[in-house]
């Protein structure tokens, strides 16, 4: 399994619309069905730069998925938070591959 993590800071003044517009947003990257599924999450740092930074990490199956998605779907998607928010926000994007899932062992004491 791979992980696309995108980081974004966006502006206080625009925060409560870009939560709402990530929404749809979101579901527009899984809906090109190159992700199996996705988090939103919100990153719990003081920025000096201010805004609020959030974390959205897609799951894809494989390689070739996320590298599918940015050659037919990528360029399109980013392009519509650039239009709506331009520069309100600030994004990196990151790539993870999942070496292996741990869970906590359940005991009978």
């Amino acid at each position: 399994m791979y992980i696309y993590n995108v980081t974004i800071n966006i502006d206080d003044d625009v925060k409560d619309e870009w939560l709402t517009w990530m929404e749809t947003h979101i579901l527009d990257v899984l809906n090109t069905g190159k992700f199996v599924a996705a988090k939103l999450t919100q990153v719990l740092v003081e920025e000096e730069m201010g805004g609020t930074t959030y974390s959205v990490q897609y799951t894809a199956k494989t390689k070739e998925d996320l590298q599918n998605y940015y050659k037919e779907d990528a360029r399109r998607l980013r392009g519509d938070g650039l239009r709506k928010f331009g520069n309100k926000m600030v994004a990196f994007r990151t790539e993870l591959r999942l070496i292996k899932e741990f869970y906590p062992t359940t005991s009978n004491n």
